[in-house]
């Protein structure tokens, strides 16, 4: 499959079959995050695998949605701030790194017949609480991983996404 075909084929997911995810599968995913580029290859992030159901519990209190919970596996991509590149401006680079190695574990899922959904609206405080994160770790964002009951068809990008001539300025 040409990685266009990847990109196409990934998307957000958001009920998983009681399956669960083969550790081989779990490992090339946690793979395309660690071979993610970042800033001054300083790889700022940390993946948190969570499959224990009490724990899931907990994380379900920062994002409440039944389906979330029900996944075979929460990965948690947290940035630390404590190795991130700062920009000479201040900007800290430590989130663009960390949603780049998030992004990389989307399409791996893809690849591999699995899917996630991208949540970034969760109660940040209520999932370091959870994990016991400390101050310098930040959680960005969580992916819920597992085997898709269904997914989208690859051709919705023609009428659900912006054409090139909207989103791209040529000089």
């Amino acid at each position: 499959m040409s990685f266009l075909d990847v990109a196409k084929k990934r998307c957000s997911v958001r009920n998983y079959l009681p399956k669960d995810v083969e550790e081989e599968k779990l490992l090339k995913v946690l793979e395309a995050a660690r071979v993610a580029p970042s800033a001054c290859n300083l790889q700022p992030w940390q993946i948190i695998v969570v499959r224990d159901f009490q724990l899931k519990l907990e994380l379900y209190e920062s994002y409440p949605r039944e389906w979330f919970a029900k996944a075979p596996v929460i990965l948690v991509v947290c940035v630390d701030h404590s190795q991130s590149w700062k920009r000479f401006d201040g900007k800290d680079y430590g989130d663009v790194d960390a949603t780049i190695a998030a992004d990389h574990m989307t399409l791996a899922a893809a690849d591999l017949g699995l899917g996630t959904c991208w949540i970034g609206a969760f109660d940040a405080n209520k999932c370091r609480k959870a994990l016991d994160l400390p101050g310098h770790m930040e959680p960005i964002a969580m992916l819920p991983l597992g085997y898709p009951a269904k997914t989208d068809s690859p051709d919705r990008h023609e009428t659900r996404r912006k054409s090139l001539d909207e989103i791209i300025r040529w000089e």
